[in-house]
């Protein structure tokens, strides 16, 4: 019997989903778990696994629509199958129909209501408002309590355009110049963008930086990294620095909290937002929730994971969520310093610089002064200056450095 692909809900809150790209065609073989459809919301890109294994017999959706959560997608089943839907797709076609005529039916928000539209518009649908210059009054929302919705901006834009006074200028290039390319922004990068830019408007961003010795975590890791392998996990740089950050965090739990109009909220738990490059398409930034709980043999078991399923286009949208604090490795790219960007409402975030071998200048117990060369790295503390000070701020990176120069 043949098998739908359902839209699936990705988090609380997320009533529509963007298809991407279909991975797998009609007509194509495809086993059960197996990746066939790409979806978006506005934090993740995920990839969808088919249900069962067979052929894809039908593709309901169309790339670059938006779907709603528990819209079917497409249909699995064995070669030649007839879809059990002459009556179900008709059945669901009846229904969809019957809620176009009832959107029609429903009154847009007014500024006159008793709920301000603005207060129903989730992130995604408040840039399209912005983007095309969009009156939210104009727009019928079908979302629930008449929440405008993703799907409404566009089949408003579909059948009016933007309210926007003037269109777009295109620069034409003189006779013997080279014409500009236009290229693309995709949704992912279009988001970092926006939330890099409230981020700044929202906090005042403050850069503090120390210089730690590795010597001893590099001890560490080298007997440590074999072992941790036999249990399939590779023994990073970054657990160590997730580990020093949760010290730090402890230690000072102001750090650990996020900025409200009616005080300062302590968070109880410590989940790290870890940044993962994906390329050209920018980056993401999966949460290890409760790191204050795990072990270094956890912490780099959950790097390992999240890692490897954001670039694979795995991650659930819950687990972009919920981050306390936030790392990010721009050392990767051969960076020593940088000023990393706060995560809202996160109240700071540290960067790693590239780990260098350089001559140091180190004293031993009786006070004597010797140059040796040691394994250095920059540790870049971007703080939220509406909370923290210089003292405070230089307090959590102290007990950081500590944690990782006298690791056991």
């Amino acid at each position: 019997m043949a098998t739908q692909l359902t839209a699936p809900s990705m988090g609380e809150g997320i009533e529509e989903l963007n298809l991407v790209k279909w991975l797998k065609k009609p007509g194509d073989r495809v086993k059960e778990l197996e990746a066939i459809v790409e979806v978006e919301t506005d934090k993740v890109v995920t990839e969808l696994p088919s249900p069962a294994s067979g052929v894809v017999l039908e593709v309901l959706a169309e790339e670059g629509k938006p779907v709603r959560v528990g819209d079917v997608l497409a249909w699995i089943g064995a070669a030649g199958e007839e879809i059990p839907s002459g009556k179900v797709l008709a059945d669901a076609k009846t229904k969809t129909k019957e809620k176009k005529i009832t959107h029609k039916k429903v009154e847009p928000i007014t500024a006159a209501g008793p709920v301000k539209q603005e207060d129903f518009l989730s992130p995604v649908v408040r840039r399209m408002v912005a983007e095309h210059g969009l009156d939210v009054r104009k727009l019928t929302g079908t979302g629930k309590n008449r929440r405008v919705t993703k799907r409404d901006v566009l089949e408003y834009l579909h059948a009016h355009g933007s309210d926007a006074e003037e269109a777009p200028v295109k620069v034409k290039a003189a006779a013997g110049e080279r014409s500009s390319e236009a290229l693309p922004i995709s949704s992912i990068r279009r988001t970092i963008a926006n939330r890099m830019i409230d981020s700044l408007r929202t906090s005042a961003h403050v850069l503090t930086v120390m210089e730690a010795d590795l010597s001893r975590v590099a001890a560490h890791r080298a007997p440590n990294k074999p072992l941790y392998q036999q249990d399939g996990v590779r023994l990073t740089l970054t657990a160590y620095f997730i580990q020093a950050v949760v010290a730090g965090l402890k230690a000072n739990p102001k750090v650990n909290s996020s900025w409200t109009d009616e005080g300062l909220e302590i968070h109880p738990y410590i989940n790290i937002g870890m940044a993962v490059s994906l390329g050209e398409q920018g980056l993401i930034v999966p949460v290890i929730k409760q790191a204050d709980t795990l072990s270094l043999l956890g912490i780099a078991r959950q790097v390992n994971d999240l890692a490897e399923r954001a670039r694979k286009k795995q991650l659930q949208s819950q687990e972009v969520q919920g981050g306390t604090f936030s790392l990010t490795n721009h050392g990767m790219s051969g960076s020593l310093f940088a000023t990393p960007i706060i995560t809202q409402p996160q109240v700071g975030i540290l960067g790693t610089g590239m780990v260098q071998k350089r001559a140091v200048v180190v004293t031993d117990a009786e006070g004597n002064d010797a140059i040796t060369i040691r394994p250095m790295v920059y540790l870049s503390f971007v703080f939220d200056h509406r909370v923290l000070d210089g003292e405070g701020a230089d307090a959590f990176l102290a007990v950081v450095v500590q944690t990782l120069e006298n690791w056991q």
